[in-house]
């Protein structure tokens, strides 16, 4: 009972849940004493580290899970395996640099930014998941709530911040000014994942103001590794398989997906896709 009592006190709830499995380990393994105690220990560890896990990953707000492990590298060649394998070791997120990922919707960007995000969690950091029209409404409630700056201030703690799907729409001017004074914030303190249907040439449209586009270029890109990923969308892959797109007719010229892809738009299929990868 005493030693019941003593893990009470020093809160070590999961080596009391464990504790008669280890000790029925130790006798039948004739453990030492400092065996015991390191199994014991670890024991406890794995369970604080698990229920952290779990915590950050809930404060994270991840529209879904996904693993780097998950991602069909095969499908997309022209990702670089050993730039995926740098990001994945974190060294970025130590250095407070940039992650921005680039290409056409469906081709895993998302896929990418959560996964980068969940070895984040692992790894102990905290990490914030929204989409840029979430972000931008949040600092536009806060604006008109007198507290952007507490919002801001809230939006600058996350180690790893990841937004979503910009480029989808036109900023306005107040919009495109809460974006820069965040990144701003961000500059050299917190990394970044950002993921973007447009290439950095048509910033100037998302921001309405190529200049401040400029601005933000410079600070974004200055400790950056741009993903630029060229290749079909996984949806459009799995829609083929399921027979609901016809498959390229021999001769047929470069480009007769992109025509098949507006035909897809056009029926509404496409609506799913802006809610799954991207």
């Amino acid at each position: 009972m005493q030693l019941v009592s003593l893990l009470e006190k020093m809160k070590m709830e999961h080596l009391g849940a464990q504790l008669d499995a280890l000790c029925e380990q130790a006798s039948k393994k004739d453990q030492g004493y400092r065996e015991f105690l390191t199994d014991a220990l670890a024991a406890e560890w794995r369970g604080r580290h698990l229920k952290g896990v779990e915590a950050r990953l809930r404060q994270a707000r991840f529209p879904w899970i996904k693993t780097l492990e998950q991602f069909d590298v095969s499908f997309q060649p022209s990702l670089d395996r050993k730039v995926l394998r740098e990001l994945s070791g974190l060294a970025f997120v130590e250095r407070a640099e940039n992650v921005v990922l680039l290409g056409p919707p469906g081709v895993g960007k998302t896929h990418l930014a959560i996964a980068l995000g969940v070895k984040a969690v692992e790894a102990g950091h905290r990490v914030l998941f929204l989409t840029l029209e979430t972000l931008l409404g949040r600092l536009t409630r806060a604006a008109g709530e007198n507290r952007l700056e507490r919002t801001l201030r809230q939006l600058v703690y996350p180690k790893v911040l990841i937004i979503d799907e910009m480029g989808y729409l036109p900023m306005n001017r107040q919009e495109a000014s809460f974006f820069f004074r965040l990144l701003t914030r961000r500059y050299e303190r917190a990394s970044l994942i950002l993921t973007s249907n447009k290439s950095y040439g048509d910033w100037g449209e998302i921001f309405n103001d190529q200049v401040l586009a400029s601005a933000i270029l410079d600070r974004l890109l200055h400790h950056a590794t741009t993903i630029n990923i060229k290749g079909e969308s996984y949806r459009l892959k799995e829609k083929r398989k399921a027979g609901l797109l016809g498959r390229s007719q021999p001769g047929k010229k470069e480009g007769g997906g992109q025509e098949e892809l507006d035909k897809l738009l056009q029926a509404g299929l496409s609506e799913t896709a802006e809610k799954g990868t991207s």
